[in-house]
């Protein structure tokens, strides 16, 4: 190796050396004391507050003036738009990736190099940048050298990536992305390594089986190699995804090597990534949105939370109960809590179990509140589930939320169980049915009467509700089926009657019937009670419990032809 290029390797290496111990490249956002999703506004208002306290005029202690320099400059970037961008993306307001230790006279002199910029490798070396960067007090010579790519190679003969692999070992020590010294490299490479972890990388097999229709929310960024500041918009997802860690999921598409993926979902590569999101706010099955506002976390994280499922009804205790009769195949969970929206958790399940369970939330003040106290809760937050049968469970009580992710795996569980135990529950029911009754499949489900829903089923605004009243399974079996199918057929005899069905267990609600009789009509094993609530009327059936019998029993009381007895009391429930 001859002199010339000994020396040249001496100098570059001291001032890397250098550059090392001395750069001082000072984060604007820090000098400020502001977020990196600062608004503009806040940004002049801690600049005004800041050159106030540091101004030469008014601080004559020791640092001020510099301390009043570097605020200065860090407005002068952050008040910038395009500088700003420069810097959020490459560390540098010039939009020069890699370090910038000094800046042309104010940073004290410090010297500044930067590396090549995307799909560059390799450096180049021009021993004519020497220029003087010396700040307020004298000017000072420092080296400015740039690490270039092949089509500006080292006019030295020589690839100085053979001198960083000895450094740093590896093969040339350089990525085909750029320098990886310092992460400085273009957007493929360095500190990308980071966010690897978390971000899955889409392929069509991937998106069909992780991502379509799976109730969870996505964040997709989509980019091809050459793009500049991948890097940087995988920074920003990566962290609106850690503080919403366990409702959505993080993935990215190359679109250069997955170009029939991205034509098929509509994506069509620009000058920059893009960014995604799979949401189920417009339909139930999912689609995909691009986000189209500023690139930093505020702004995505806040339309992420807009574009979370949104499966759970929020309503009012009033709201809950006139629906609830009908509650179908599927059980009903409830959150009782005194958020003023349905919670990010609660909507984040709502999605993933949207075909599974039937999702409610509801506000309450406190304890004391009516709707707490109905349902028999001792402490809030709590989730109150109901069984397709009826049955009302408290399924947890006094939550506390450690982090999302926790929270949700915990919460699924729960969930999990509760779905099974309805699933036991009704295979039961089925496996008692009798073959004969087969086609009742198809038949209206008839509610269990409760304190839960009464008020629903036979309350004031019912005109008439019929309650099959049994006090074993097998009366409960035959009231259930001829009830649904007396309520699909035409009975009613004018457009403003209404009727409403459900059973009731004698067995476990005595209390209930002694509102009609006294005995509590304990010599029947299956009746048929027909009460008018805003009247407080009554008739009663404990003939024979046939098709045709109570066809007729029902007909009659909604035609007008059958006498109504005045009521001992209001039904009351254990």
């Amino acid at each position: 190796m001859n002199n010339r290029i000994k020396w040249l390797i001496f100098v570059i290496c001291s001032l890397l050396f250098y550059v090392s111990v001395e750069s001082k490249a000072l984060d604007p956002y820090k000098v400020l004391g502001v977020e990196k999703d600062a608004s503009q506004r806040q940004i002049q208002k801690a600049f005004h507050k800041l050159s106030l306290q540091y101004h030469p005029d008014k601080n004559k202690n020791k640092g001020a003036q510099e301390k009043f320099s570097e605020i200065n400059n860090a407005y002068e970037i952050l008040s910038d738009e395009e500088k700003r961008k420069n810097y959020d993306m490459f560390g540098d307001a010039r939009g020069s990736p890699g370090f910038d230790s000094g800046d042309g006279g104010n940073r004290g002199g410090h010297s500044f190099f930067r590396s090549g910029g995307p799909g560059q490798s390799g450096f180049t070396f021009s021993p004519d940048e020497w220029q003087t960067m010396g700040g307020q007090h004298g000017g000072s010579k420092s080296y400015s050298f740039s690490f270039g790519g092949n089509s500006g190679g080292s006019s030295f003969g020589f690839d100085i990536g053979d001198v960083f692999s000895n450094f740093f070992g590896g093969g040339g020590g350089m990525s085909g992305g750029g320098s990886q010294f310092g992460n400085s490299g273009g957007p493929r490479s360095g500190s990308r390594n980071s966010h690897q972890s978390s971000i899955i990388s889409i392929d069509s097999q991937i998106y069909k089986k992780q991502v379509i229709g799976k109730g969870i929310t996505w964040l997709l960024l989509s980019y091809t190699p050459l793009m500049k500041g991948v890097q940087h918009y995988e920074s920003i997802i990566v962290e609106v995804a850690s503080s919403l860690k366990g409702t959505l999921e993080v993935g990215s598409v190359n679109c250069e090597v997955e170009s029939s993926l991205c034509k098929e979902l509509g994506i069509h590569p620009q000058n920059r990534p893009q960014i995604y999101v799979y949401s189920y706010k417009a339909s139930e099955s999912g689609s995909l949105l691009e986000y189209t506002g500023d690139v930093n976390v505020k702004d995505l994280k806040s339309s992420v939370l807009d574009l979370l499922p949104k499966f759970s009804k929020r309503v009012t205790w009033a709201q809950f109960e006139a629906e609830s009769w009908a509650m179908g195949s599927l059980p009903k969970v409830m959150l009782l809590s005194t958020k003023k929206d349905t919670p990010v958790i609660w909507r984040a399940l709502s999605g993933l179990y949207r075909k599974r369970l039937v999702f409610y939330d509801i506000q309450v003040k406190d304890l004391s509140d009516p709707t707490a106290k109905k349902l028999g809760v001792n402490d809030v937050p709590a989730v109150v589930g109901w069984l397709s049968n009826g049955e009302k469970q408290i399924l947890k009580e006094g939550i506390h939320v450690k982090d999302m992710k926790s929270t949700i795996r915990e919460f699924s569980s729960l969930l999990d169980d509760f779905e099974k135990k309805n699933k036991k529950i009704a295979a039961s029911s089925q496996s008692k049915k009798p073959k004969a009754d087969s086609d009742s499949d198809k038949e209206l489900a008839v509610p269990l009467l409760t304190a839960t829903n009464f008020d629903a089923i036979c309350g004031e605004k019912t005109p008439v509700c019929i309650i099959g009243v049994f006090r074993s399974s097998k009366g409960r079996e035959k009231l259930r089926t001829l009830l649904s199918s007396v309520s699909q057929k035409s009975l009613v005899r004018n457009p403003r009657d209404s009727v409403t069905y459900c059973l009731l267990d004698a067995s476990n609600q005595s209390s209930f019937l002694y509102a009609f009789d006294k005995s509590g009509f304990k010599s029947s094993d299956r009746l048929l009670i027909a009460y008018k609530a805003r009247k407080s009327k009554f008739s009663a059936f404990t003939g024979d419990i046939t098709s045709e019998e109570v066809e007729k029993f029902i007909g009659s009381v909604l035609n007008g032809d059958v006498q109504f007895n005045k009521m001992r009391q209001r039904p009351t429930f254990k």
